[in-house]
């Protein structure tokens, strides 16, 4: 019961996150080369604006969730275990995409006004954009592996 009870804290808890991923992706990435840089500006300074506080709690709080579903699985359910580990890892990749690439990308832009967005703040956009699918595949991904070893 205790490993199941870990399972479902850590399926919410990484479906929010994935969520987070996703959503955004949905309803805007995909249109972004479409904005005019005002618009693409408001934007990106919004969502980060909205999004920094709560990805900066939830995500480690959702890894760490992960935990104790390894520990309880480790011996006694060991499909369980590497589904939920390789999750994990791919939980990981899409923070370190995070992390590495999308932030210090965000960090560049949201600094700016219209008159000041770097020269190449559209190859910034369409690498974040790039890097943003990895992280949503990740995200998805590595969600599905969590749901499957507590499934299977």
């Amino acid at each position: 019961m205790t490993l199941k009870i870990c399972e479902l804290i850590n399926i919410v808890l990484s479906a929010l996150v994935g969520g987070m991923y996703w959503g955004p992706w949905l309803a805007l990435s995909r249109s972004m080369p479409t904005f005019k840089p005002e618009v693409f500006l408001d934007i990106v300074n919004r969502m980060n604006r909205n999004m920094e506080f709560v990805m900066t709690i939830l995500t480690p709080v959702a890894l760490l969730s992960t935990a104790p579903v390894l520990f309880f699985s480790y011996k006694e359910q060991p499909r369980t275990f590497y589904l939920t580990l390789i999750g994990f890892v791919m939980f990981i990749v899409a923070l370190l995409v995070t992390m590495l690439i999308e932030v210090p990308i965000v960090k560049q832009i949201v600094t700016g006004t219209v008159g000041t967005l770097p020269a190449n703040w559209q190859q910034l956009r369409d690498r974040w954009g790039a890097f943003h699918i990895i992280r949503v595949v990740a995200g998805i991904g590595g969600l599905v592996l969590l749901v499957a070893g507590a499934i299977f």
